[in-house]
């Protein structure tokens, strides 16, 4: 089976029901070998948009995103799509699945007036080959507190929208903190 097999929904994370977010989670831990739960229950708004891709009842590709804001260079404010929990399945990887995911993903945000999208990754080269671009520039997070500095921060990855306004990749970039920084 491939991509073509694939049947792909979206729903927002207050429309989720128990056993599909089971499915999710469980799905989402096999693929990375680290417990998803957390980010379920801990860091996803009931508007949480995702993307969900099924063969038959089983879901194999997931992808959700959720609105942050980032500063570049401290001073412009941008909304964005922040892109969590991209996965599929251990035994449907490399068929496609994940592009169709991301495909998918990058047209909602750009029909939901996302300014960027953005995300974390430790497995650049497969969002490089979709257009993403890895930041090269300081990173930090804002929060009630001030400026928290991120100089260990890797994986962080950007794709330029529509309305993305000009920007460079080694400049400063940071992210209003949520309960999480990154």
């Amino acid at each position: 089976m491939n991509a073509q097999h694939v049947q792909l929904e979206s729903t927002r994370t207050a429309d989720i029901d128990e056993p599909l977010r089971a499915a999710i989670v469980a799905m989402c831990t096999a693929a990375h070998g680290q417990d998803f739960r957390e980010l379920f229950t801990r860091y996803l708004p009931p508007d949480g948009l995702h993307v969900i891709g099924r063969i038959g009842d089983r879901v194999v590709g997931h992808a959700v995103v959720t609105t942050r804001w980032l500063r570049y260079d401290h001073t412009r404010r941008m909304r964005t799509a922040y892109v969590d929990a991209v996965a599929t399945a251990p035994d449907h990887q490399r068929r496609g699945i994940g592009r169709a995911v991301m495909r998918r993903v990058e047209e909602l945000v750009t029909e939901n007036a996302y300014e960027i999208a953005c995300l974390e990754t430790d497995r650049a080269g497969f969002y490089t080959r979709l257009g993403w671009e890895t930041w090269h520039g300081s990173l930090a997070g804002l929060g009630q507190d001030g400026l928290v500095p991120t100089p260990d921060q890797t994986g962080i990855m950007i794709l330029r929208l529509p309305s993305t306004p000009p920007l460079e990749l080694d400049y400063a970039l940071i992210i209003e903190i949520d309960g999480r920084i990154w």
